[in-house]
């Protein structure tokens, strides 16, 4: 029973994650729908609701993702000197990484994403520096962030003494 609740949950993690993937990569392709005028590094667009709808779907999945993968994978990973995470067992370590990684593609992948998506809210119709691709990358480390999440999350419940 406690094996089949931990392929449901990561299961669950990865198809939110993927989900919002998509949801970045679309928001991408509704934003270059619009016309555009690209000068070198700046640009004047008019701003795409459908683009903006997208790209805060996939920054609220993404985040909905970290949310249950953290608190579904549990605390007890808990090191706090360099000395307690070299005598972890392997698997506590590999938990540990993994942690520290989905928090940095968290952070790069909501960044790049929350950019992109302001980019196309309604009151942006101005010129400025040029925000391409934002929306994909940030979809395309939503599957990143899937991969380490269940990584964390087999490998946390795995290091359970």
């Amino acid at each position: 029973m406690v094996k089949l609740v931990g392929i449901l949950v990561c299961f669950l993690i990865v198809v939110i994650d993927v989900v919002a993937g998509i949801l970045g990569i679309q928001a991408e392709t509704e934003q270059n729908k619009v016309k555009h005028l690209r000068l070198w590094i700046f640009e004047c667009r008019d701003p795409s609701q459908e683009a903006f709808k997208l790209g805060l779907a996939a920054a609220s999945l993404l985040a909905l993702a970290h949310v249950l993968a953290n608190l579904l994978g549990g605390c007890q990973n808990c090191i706090c000197s360099q000395d307690e995470l070299q005598k972890a067992p392997p698997n506590r370590q590999l938990s540990v990484a993994c942690l520290i990684f989905t928090w940095i593609i968290l952070a790069v992948g909501l960044s790049m994403l929350v950019i992109g998506t302001l980019s196309n809210n309604k009151s942006r119709a101005s010129c400025g520096f040029t925000h391409h691709h934002f929306l994909s990358i940030g979809g395309i480390l939503c599957f990143v962030h899937g991969l380490f999440s269940v990584a964390y999350y087999i490998s946390a419940t795995a290091s359970i003494d």
